[in-house]
This record gives structure tokens, C-alpha cells and sequence, in this order.
């Protein structure tokens, strides 16, 4: 049988969980609030050339490789995100991004509106890779 002090400290050992998963829920909510506001939007058409060329100058190719079909980082290409989609991802980045995973968010300083428009069409211009059955080395 239990005692009045067991109680006592078992109440307030479930009392403090409660208040530090609130506080906790607070914070992750107030983070994510601060993340939800609307980019500017992109232009929707943007230059593929020139989209190339910010794809290795900016760095997206060490995690999303040269051609954006995927490493540490997810594919990217062919069949890129729509464009909203895809200007909120580079924006906001994912949420707890550290140099140990996830994806920094990407300002305007760092990337013009015009950049992502041509980052995208770069993207979407990545022709499909031919199916495995036509890749002989697959298909010994």
C-alpha cells in the first residue's frame, strides 16, 4: 500500500511531465507559426540554363546531386515540386536543419526570386532516367 508522501510525489512527478510537454508544445508551435508565413511569391517561368548554373554555384548539388537525383538530400528531378511547393521548401528549409541533416532555409539574399524561378525550370527540364530493363548493366 502506498503512502501519502508516494502519492504526493507521483502527482508531482506527472504534474511536472505535463508542464514541460506544454512548454514544450508551445515552443514547437510558436516555430512552426514563425515558419508558416507565405513567401513572396515566384515567378513561375524562370530560365533552365541559367538555373544549371545556380544549382552548382549556390551548392544544391552536394546534397541533391548534380543533377538533382538525390543523395544525402532528396531527388529533386525530373518532376520537381510546383512551384509554390518548392519556393516555401527552399524558404523555410525543414524544421531542426543542423549540419547533421535537413535542409537550410534559403533567403532572398542568398537566392532572388528569379534564381529559384530558373533553379525550377532546371529541374523540370532533368529528362527522366531510362527505365531499369534498359540499362543492361541491370540486366545481366
Amino acid at each position: 500500500m502506498r503512502t501519502n508522501s508516494e502519492a504526493s510525489k507521483r502527482i508531482r512527478r506527472w504534474f511536472l511531465v505535463a508542464i514541460s510537454a506544454s512548454a514544450l508544445a508551445a515552443f514547437l508551435l510558436q516555430g512552426a507559426a514563425s515558419r508558416a508565413q507565405a513567401p513572396a511569391p515566384a515567378p513561375a517561368t524562370g530560365d533552365a540554363k541559367a538555373g544549371a548554373s545556380v544549382f552548382m554555384t549556390v551548392g544544391c548539388y552536394t546534397c541533391h546531386g548534380t543533377v538533382g537525383q538525390g543523395g544525402v538530400g532528396p531527388r529533386l528531378a525530373p518532376n520537381p515540386l510546383p512551384m509554390a511547393a518548392f519556393a516555401n521548401f527552399v524558404r523555410n528549409g525543414t524544421p531542426g536543419w543542423s549540419l547533421l541533416g535537413g535542409m537550410p532555409a534559403f533567403s532572398t539574399a542568398v537566392l532572388s526570386e528569379k534564381d529559384l524561378a530558373n533553379l525550377r525550370a532546371y529541374l523540370a527540364s532533368v529528362p527522366a532516367p531510362p527505365p531499369p530493363k534498359d540499362i543492361p548493366l541491370l540486366n545481366p
